[in-house]
């Protein structure tokens, strides 16, 4: 049994190691690892011990023997890579390609958001076609509604992402044109005012019976719409219906709402309108009259695409073409925008750019760049299956981006000093900016006897030998260090530093980690973004003091 156990966690270390560029971590592969095996869970100080020697003998490996090593122990790993990069967008069977996107200004854009701009984005960009940009912005919910704020910080993302767009328009200028052709759909006699209260037509619905409201005369319906119109009903008093089929197998299909009124105030045109559109209606009118050729959207929404061409055949208007893809989730990750409201105007958060709430404003500010975005969304392409990831499949495409860009430092957090016994031999440790561009030159470190150490590896590695990164090994014994010799040996390597500048990190949780970082930070500037070795990248905010905002691994 011990045998299989080691050959798990040799497969899960070599995993991730191969996902992050030759450097497992102990924590994920721990956690694969006891979700597996129960006699892992029955022994976790046993498992911990063990997972952490392989990491390290793994972390030893070249990337190439790695990948070696687990195409042999796992090869489904490729498969599914390949898979992926099979996924592609398909082709459109067109030569004129108009499309839109239509965020709703609740809040900035977030990750889960970047799906459907990314999308439309790259098919006309692919097509060289025109892209409209329509903020959706009907008066929505008392829980979900329109912040004044969230136009410009849309804008904002979209620039950021580099997402071209040729038009822009907001659906409260259009109300007059909705009101146009809610008219029209009543005088063809294919919609009524209803008064029914909400129970009375959800109880209608379900058993298939039409209301009294739905035998009035054309007359009398522009009578109650002219009405709804002037104020004569109050919210809840009166909506528009669509008539349908009463006995279509979904109930939810049967005379939907096309109208109803809201007494609540518009970030833009206040209190000019009180009887607003639902969306089906809105982008039935808006999609024809703008020339959509494709509409992009999720599959559970369906049933708008029923309403859509079922108000188009109304009209007698063409129909324009549907592209659906599923449901794109980050595991762990909260995306509901109006929880973010509430704990922001609560300030329980200090704003969109606050790292829990992933919006593209935050993943900047996390040192996320765009193209990894990009990429990280269009490897799935337009598939239909809904897809929940870990975030370190976005990690890894942004490390890809910043590797060669991220020069690198030390970080001691929350340091703890010890007393070296022994001799040093250096007196000053030269260390690679990067160890892929000699061309940037060494850093250089003090060497003391006393040194700054993690707290972390200090309280857990007591009794043990660790090596100080390109300095020496030593043995923990309380707060002395016993120096045990100076080659690289398969043991712990830590950060270090006799002296250094204070640093503060905001975590992806948005508490705050203080610690030592070494003077060398100094020759750095705000927005840089650099590998503190061995802790993770970062983007640097302020200077004075020196504030930085963790990314990832």
């Amino acid at each position: 049994m011990a045998d299989e156990i080691e050959e798990l966690i040799r497969k899960y270390a070599l995993r991730n190691a191969v996902n992050f560029e030759g450097e497992a971590d102990v924590g994920p592969v721990m956690g694969k690892v006891m979700g597996d095996s129960v006699e892992c869970r029955e022994d976790p100080e046993g498992t911990k011990q063990l997972v952490v020697q392989i990491v390290q003998k793994i972390n030893q490996i070249p990337p190439e023997e790695q990948k070696k090593e687990l195409k042999e122990l796992m090869p489904e790993f490729f498969e599914e890579e390949e898979e992926e990069e099979e996924e592609a967008l398909p082709e459109l069977d067109s030569d004129r390609v108009v499309m839109r996107m239509a965020p709703y200004p609740s809040g900035p854009l977030h990750i889960g958001n970047a799906r459907m701009i990314l999308l439309n984005d790259e098919y006309v960009k692919r097509y060289n076609g025109k892209l409209i940009l329509f903020f959706d912005d009907t008066i929505g919910s008392e829980q979900k509604k329109p912040l004044p704020e969230a136009f410009d910080m849309i804008k904002e993302g979209l620039e950021w992402l580099d997402v071209d767009w040729h038009e822009t328009y907001y659906k409260s200028d259009r109300m007059d044109t909705y009101y146009e052709y809610g008219e029209k759909i009543i005088e063809m006699g294919e919609s009524y005012v209803c008064e029914c209260s909400a129970k009375e037509l959800r109880e209608r619905r379900e058993k298939g019976e039409a209301c009294k409201h739905r035998s009035k005369t054309v007359e009398q319906n522009l009578e109650d719409w002219h009405a709804m119109l002037d104020g004569e009903f109050k919210e809840g008093e009166a909506i528009l219906r669509l008539k349908t089929d009463m006995k279509y197998p979904d109930p939810a299909f049967r005379d939907r709402v096309l109208f109803r009124i809201s007494e609540r105030t518009h970030p833009l045109v206040g209190d000019e309108y009180r009887v607003w559109p639902l969306l089906e209606f809105s982008w039935a009118i808006d999609d024809h009259l703008l020339g959509m050729t494709h509409i992009l959207r999720g599959k559970d929404l369906v049933m708008e695409d029923k309403m859509e061409e079922y108000i188009w055949d109304i009209f007698g208007w063409d129909h324009p073409e549907f592209l659906h893809y599923g449901m794109l989730r980050l595991k762990d990750v909260n995306l509901s925008k109006s929880e973010f409201q509430r704990k922001i105007s609560k300030g329980k958060i200090d704003g969109w750019d606050d790292p829990r709430t992933w919006s593209l404003q935050s993943l900047r500010r996390r040192g996320i760049q765009p193209e990894a975005l990009r990429d990280f969304i269009l490897d799935f392409g337009l598939s239909k299956t809904d897809i929940e990831v870990p975030a370190s499949k976005l990690y890894a495409k942004n490390r890809e981006s910043i590797d060669i860009v991220a020069n690198r430092y030390f970080f001691v957090p929350d340091p703890v000093e010890i007393e070296l016994q022994g001799e040093i031999e250096l007196e000053k440790a030269e260390i690679p900016r990067h160890p892929d561009k000699p061309e940037r030159g060494n850093r250089i470190l003090e060497t003391g006897k006393k040194v700054f150490i993690p707290r972390e590896e200090y309280e857990e590695y007591q009794g043990q030998e660790i090596r100080l990164k390109n300095l020496c090994n030593l043995t923990l014994e309380g707060n002395k260090g016993i120096i045990t010799g100076f080659g690289n040996k398969d043991i712990l390597k830590i950060q270090w530093l006799v002296e250094g500048i204070d640093v503060e990190v905001e975590r992806p949780d948005a508490t705050v980690e203080k610690g030592l970082g070494e003077k060398n930070l100094e020759e750095t500037k705000a927005k840089d973004i650099i590998q503190f070795e061995r802790y993770g990248f970062v983007k640097i905010l302020d200077k004075e003091p020196f504030y930085t905002v963790f990314g990832h691994r």
